[in-house]
């Protein structure tokens, strides 16, 4: 019988560049307290989040994508015809036909090269970014680019105080590319579909619900045991991690995550993501927003190790240890 031939892959992958783009509109938690029953004070106690940027209506999800997804092909020295596959982690297209990926692809310049979406929610990013290194791996695409892009402003009710203070717009993504040494650790991943029902829309004419204080707890005891296990999926340990970007779910779960890894010996001068103190939760575009802010504050360096965690609706779990480009 013959076998199949199957393309040689590296040996590992890496991010060889990062881009980003966030709406110009910032409303501020006194914008909000001028129209619904909340304060600064209230808004930073329970969340963390200062301020956050908000998409024009006439501002697409597909826009902000293509922003970020260009730059992050600049930025890793390509050309869009050296982009061998297009991802974009989404759960806000207002229609799931056509997927936002192949739009995006065209509008960068990736011409007819496989695109789709993937929706994991606030996972989505490292859901989409394990796959994207497999590919790479598998010989399957040269490069891929990773995008994760959120208007979740279409889909809150701005008069609901548990969710309007919460989430924001903007786009994020990361292109993946071979390396001769593993540059992003296997993905550890996982769902709770029995707790669908803690984070949801309904129907089409609904807007996101969420269980606020479940998810709170769901987060501050699930969320660390899976970061370290895609610390030791990688073959490190915690003291080995020079960064962590977990979701930018909320302020207090960050640090409450941040807390247990240092409890399991991750060291104290490591760096932590607060994104969501400006930008808000943007789902699965604020992992790949943290880095690139951080990056241009010079908050890390190439080279670092970071540590990624995306959680949220499904209820879906990802996470894997990366090196910076």
């Amino acid at each position: 019988m013959r076998t199949f031939s199957l393309p040689a892959g590296p040996v590992g992958t890496r991010i060889v560049g990062l881009g980003s783009y966030q709406p110009d509109t910032v409303v501020s938690n006194h914008d909000l307290a001028q129209r619904m029953d909340t304060s600064d004070e209230w808004i930073r106690d329970r969340v963390g989040i200062a301020n956050r940027r908000v998409a024009k209506p006439d501002e697409k999800l597909t826009d902000m994508a293509v922003e970020a997804g260009a730059k992050a092909v600049a930025d890793a020295g390509l050309a869009p015809s050296d982009i061998g596959a297009v991802v974009v982690a989404t759960c806000t297209m207002p229609s799931q036909i056509p997927n936002a990926a192949a739009q995006v692809a065209d509008r960068i310049g990736v011409k007819a090269a496989p695109a789709f979406d993937l929706n994991a929610a606030c996972a989505g990013f490292c859901y989409a970014l394990g796959t994207a290194s497999d590919l790479v791996r598998a010989g399957t695409a040269a490069n891929v680019l990773v995008i994760g892009a959120e208007k979740l402003t279409d889909w809150v009710d701005p008069n609901d105080r548990s969710t309007a203070i919460i989430f924001a717009d903007g786009a994020g993504a990361a292109v993946v590319g071979p390396s001769d040494e593993p540059g992003i650790g296997p993905v550890s991943w996982g769902s709770a579909g029995d707790l669908v029902d803690m984070i949801q829309v309904a129907d089409r004419e609904s807007s996101i619900f969420q269980e606020g204080q479940s998810v709170f707890r769901w987060a501050t005891t699930q969320i660390a045991p899976i970061a370290l296990r895609a610390i030791e999926a990688a073959g490190l340990e915690p003291s080995d991690i020079d960064v962590f970007v977990p979701h930018q779910a909320n302020l207090r779960i960050v640090e409450a995550i941040a807390k247990r890894l240092r409890a399991k010996g991750a060291r104290e001068d490591l760096v932590v993501a607060r994104d969501i103190v400006d930008s808000g939760n943007t789902s699965s575009a604020s992992i790949p927003l943290a880095l690139d802010h951080m990056r241009a504050a010079g908050e890390v360096r190439s080279g670092d190790v970071a540590l990624l965690v995306g959680f949220g609706a499904g209820l879906s779990y990802a996470g894997q240890v990366v090196r910076l480009p």
